[in-house]
């Protein structure tokens, strides 16, 4: 499967709601938030299809880059679509884009339970920074602050 990334637009969105329902561990934002993250700057909306279907997103990711710092807010993955390469896929464009743009490290907030989550953020390099006591809630649980160095690229001319 060929997986496709580009940029969130307002079509978007009900698929995008349609997908984090699917995962009650994401950030369970109302549809004005991402709304919101599209075209300001600092912001970025990314949403993964499939090669052939790039109307039909299998999952998305929204971050926010601050000087050259970033922090991933929100990722998910079409149940359909889980174990197929699409969070990689939407966290290794993510990095590529936020390099370009000089950010410098990348932040996230994890739930402690979220195994599958961990998994992929470490094998991708992010280590663990800080533990946040309860910080989620629905149902209560702590957080753990993952963070990954990015790759200083050079300044185009």
């Amino acid at each position: 499967m060929e997986i496709l990334i580009r940029s969130l637009n307002k079509l978007d969105l009900p698929q995008v709601m349609a997908i984090q329902r699917q995962n009650p561990s994401a950030s369970q934002w109302k549809e004005t938030d991402y709304a919101s993250l599209i075209g300001p700057p600092g912001n970025l909306g990314l949403v993964a299809a499939e090669e052939g279907q790039p109307g039909t997103i299998s999952g998305f990711a929204v971050l926010r880059q601050v000087a050259d710092e970033a922090e991933l807010l929100n990722l998910a993955v079409a149940s359909s679509c889980k174990r197929r390469g699409v969070g990689r896929a939407l966290i290794r464009e993510s990095i590529q884009r936020l390099a370009q743009s000089h950010a410098r490290r990348i932040f996230l907030e994890v739930r402690a339970s979220n195994h599958s989550a961990l998994t992929l953020y470490t094998s991708m390099g992010f280590q663990r920074q800080s533990l946040r006591k309860e910080y989620y809630q629905d149902p209560c649980e702590d957080g753990l602050v993952l963070s990954l160095a990015l790759p200083i690229l050079p300044l185009r001319e």
